[in-house]
């Protein structure tokens, strides 16, 4: 199983916290958010991982040298600057060739819940999910039949809201070619450089095709978007309530 990892962006809510490094190399407890993803991975048994970067990706690249129980690749996207994630998807599609993982540069997550994903029989694509009582405006909302993604978005009603998004998707079988495709037809609208990477999950389920979820509610993620997450995930750090992973360097 293959990671890709999008880590192109700057992390502007994060400002000044990112005015000399890239949001996936911020520390929390002395290591950076990327070197806490890739020792889950190669915890979990995920032996490749293909990064994409974008601002300063000297610093990230770096970073990468210094893995070990994982290989680990860099992917530059030149566009990262003018465009949002789904552009970093299409730039990595050449490595969406067979079963992947697909996650989010600012998602920390323990073990077990990436035990739990790596664990779901293959159903082509996948988007982890978890359930809480309320949602915010910044929440990346799904509505479900039954176990069926039929929607994605911010913009959802409470109405229409059954979870949420953790950021992280498995593809297996003929999941990789068919988000290759709506990666394809999308990056030739108009919007496709302004569209979020699960923008493209969104069109397919709005077809009718399948697309399945995992739910792991109970179990710990966290995403890091505002200075108000980095001191909350720097406190479950230091308070042993976020289960970190075992250095693999």
């Amino acid at each position: 199983m293959k990671a890709i990892i999008l880590s192109a962006g700057r992390g502007s809510r994060l400002l000044p916290l990112t005015d000399t490094l890239p949001k996936c190399l911020l520390e929390i407890s002395g290591r950076t958010v990327l070197s806490l993803q890739l020792d889950t991975l190669a915890a979990c048994g995920v032996r490749e991982a293909v990064v994409i970067t974008g601002y300063m990706p000297h610093l990230v690249e770096a970073e990468v040298e210094k893995a070990s129980g994982i290989k680990v690749r860099t992917l530059f996207n030149p566009f990262y600057h003018i465009a949002d994630n789904l552009a970093s998807c299409w730039m990595a599609r050449g490595e969406m060739q067979g079963d992947f993982l697909l996650i989010n540069g600012d998602t920390l997550f323990e073990e077990a819940l990436l035990r739990d994903v790596l664990a779901v029989p293959p159903n082509g694509i996948s988007v982890t999910i978890s359930k809480k009582n309320d949602y915010d405006d910044d929440d990346m909302k799904v509505t479900l039949n039954g176990e069926a993604l039929t929607a994605i978005g911010k913009t959802l009603s409470p109405q229409e809201t059954d979870a949420e998004s953790i950021g992280m998707l498995r593809f297996t079988g003929d999941g990789p070619s068919r988000y290759v495709a709506e990666l394809e037809a999308m990056m030739r609208t108009p919007e496709g450089n302004t569209s979020w990477f699960l923008k493209a999950i969104n069109a397919v389920a709005g077809r009718g095709e399948p697309v399945t979820t995992c739910d792991i509610t109970g179990r710990q993620f966290a995403e890091l978007d505002t200075q108000e997450d980095y001191r909350a995930l720097q406190e479950m750090f230091r308070s042993g309530e976020f289960p970190s992973p075992a250095p693999s360097r």
